[in-house]
């Protein structure tokens, strides 16, 4: 794609087509061309490290597709591993979080995460540039996006600071979206949200994946609200988590398993298993052409699953039987979906809920003394 006005079309008639834009929604994206807010130099998401894109043709093709444009890898700094730090969202996925976030002409708007500055440009569209303020940890990328939004006519608050705080001079806000992963959400963002306010936000979990999740604000300062779908986005920086410990692997021992490696990288049990395993995290690869799956738990102990039902376990705990007594009450509870699960925030904790607000799901302890959710 080299024909930018060609290429920006395209992508708006596909958003539309596929259901993401309400026509008060298409407007706005129609005058807010992606590529006006894409650096010179730019990335694409790689299985192990970002890639740089150096041809126009590839640059056009990435800029005008479906997909993260990353523009900062390893917050800046030359000679990385080249892990993304800021991007460029994926259109579709900024779409389904603006249209979560249901916002209207004057809602006083907070934004969690600059970066380009497209997203803060699409609000000003809806909400009028008064109303609108977006809050970025990089004082580089904060500038950056000023540029871009400038040239555009547009003039929002723009502030360098942790996102965790939000911006209490501002509030209350009507709506808040964090356009960076959430390892929790913070109270002070449901703080600076007015009662039936809407905070829309990316939650990671170290189990698997993250999820959208869309919260309402009620008159008692809690937050409550339904998952809506998974998301992969890049953390916010002050909830990026250290490197655990390497599993024992002097301790290896085998078994079989019936919980097959696929049937635990499904949303609705990723979101249970991260609730009642905190701090365990698993991940997904193939071997071979196989799924393998691998769990840990940052302290010495974890696990291999394979396709072929082979388990692997390490160290003194044993993780897997502790995913699979997990898995077990996910099923017995008809195997609720993501959307079957929600969160509520208040000012002492968050929990995890199925199908209701009341029905928390409980951290477990040890195997023997695991109590499943009635």
């Amino acid at each position: 794609m080299t024909n930018p006005e060609q290429g920006h079309a395209a992508l708006v008639r596909s958003l539309d087509e596929r259901g993401l834009l309400s026509p008060s929604w298409r407007e706005v994206w129609e005058r807010t061309p992606r590529h006006e807010f894409i650096p010179d130099r730019i990335w694409r998401q790689g299985p192990q490290r970002c890639e740089p894109v150096t041809t126009d043709a590839d640059r056009w093709a990435l800029i005008y597709s479906d997909e993260p444009v990353v523009t900062q890898v390893d917050d800046g700094e030359e000679g990385g591993p080249g892990v993304a730090t800021s991007s460029n969202s994926m259109p579709s996925m900024v779409a389904r979080m603006l249209g979560l976030l249901d916002v209207h002409e004057g809602a006083r708007t907070l934004e969690i995460g600059t970066a380009t500055g497209q997203v803060i440009d699409l609000l000003c569209g809806r909400c009028g540039d008064e109303n609108v303020t977006s809050v970025e940890i990089d004082p580089a990328l904060s500038a950056m996006a000023k540029v871009n939004l400038s040239r555009r006519g547009h003039a929002p608050t723009l502030v360098v600071a942790d996102g965790e705080h939000g911006h209490p001079a501002g509030a209350p806000y009507d709506r808040i979206i964090a356009t960076c992963a959430l390892r929790h959400v913070p109270y002070e963002l449901v703080e600076q949200l007015r009662p039936g306010g809407v905070l829309v936000a990316p939650r990671v979990g170290d189990f698997w994946c993250g999820a959208l999740v869309r919260l309402v604000a009620a008159d008692d300062g809690t937050a409550s609200g339904p998952f809506a779908g998974t998301a992969t986005y890049m953390p916010m920086r002050s909830h990026r988590t250290a490197q655990g410990a390497n599993p024992d692997t002097s301790t290896a021992r085998s078994r079989r398993t019936e919980v097959q490696p696929g049937e635990t990288i499904t949303p609705g049990f990723a979101l249970y298993a991260g609730a009642r395993l905190p701090g365990v995290t698993l991940v997904e690869g193939r071997e071979g052409g196989d799924l393998r799956v691998w769990v840990s738990d940052g302290r010495g102990a974890g696990a291999i699953a394979d396709e072929d039902g082979t388990v692997t376990e390490f160290g003194g705990r044993s993780l897997w039987a502790e995913v699979e007594a997990a898995w077990r009450e996910w099923d017995e509870l008809n195997r609720p979906a993501d959307s079957d699960m929600g969160l509520t925030v208040t000012g002492s904790a968050e929990h995890v809920w199925v199908r209701s607000p009341a029905e928390i799901v409980e951290p477990a302890g040890p195997p023997s003394a695991q109590r499943r959710l009635v």
